[in-house]
């Protein structure tokens, strides 16, 4: 396990490769699960704030789920807010290609310039999962291991992508780019000490 400032990281985020694979998973991650995608007080807020351009993204029926029940729902079984979904499993922020494949609304309106709001933290993050614990003081950060996401260690392993380094954006957006550097230090040095592991 690596430390990083308060941050403890399972080294499976250093040594797992991990590389999504969209033609294959077909975006299911948004399609798929017991609960939306988890969000925090602040990102409530903000896409709430962000909703009249998000909804110019979405299909009439998204649009229609959010004006009934919100774009957020708090789910009882992980006692945790999450974006609101249908009754298929659909997230209420995603959209289909003509191929089928599923994107983040939210995104797609960010990078059509329509909004600056970005995904939930928890989504641009996949595969990791962060645990808080803040009577401790510190967070864990863990890799969430899906079998719907099997094309995408099947494509890490080809493009020889470690977790940590496909994630490199997120991590950049979440702790900021010094934190991400003094973790990719940290990679380095711990492959660099075992001789058994393969070079990233």
């Amino acid at each position: 396990m690596l430390v990083i400032r308060d941050v403890l990281i399972s080294d499976e985020i250093v040594e797992e490769k991990f590389m999504c694979d969209l033609k294959s998973c077909k975006g299911a991650c948004c399609t798929e699960g017991d609960y939306g995608a988890p969000v925090d007080k602040m990102e409530m807020d903000l896409i709430n704030s962000h909703l009249p351009q998000l909804k110019s993204t979405l299909n009439p029926e998204s649009v229609a789920l959010i004006d009934r029940e919100g774009a957020f729902t708090y789910y009882r079984k992980p006692e945790k807010w999450g974006t609101t979904c249908h009754k298929n499993g659909d997230c209420v922020f995603l959209v289909r290609d003509q191929t089928g494949i599923s994107y983040c609304g939210i995104e797609k309106n960010q990078k059509e310039g329509k909004s600056t709001c970005q995904k939930p933290l928890s989504c641009h993050l996949y595969p990791i999962r962060v645990t808080a614990n803040e009577i401790a003081g510190f967070e864990a950060w863990n890799y969430d291991r899906w079998d719907i996401c099997k094309s995408a260690c099947v494509q890490g392993q080809k493009e020889k992508m470690p977790v940590y380094k496909f994630l490199r954006v997120a991590i950049i957006r979440y702790k900021g780019p010094e934190f991400y550097d003094e973790l990719e230090a940290a990679a380095n040095h711990m492959n660099q000490s075992d001789p058994n592991k393969q070079p990233h």
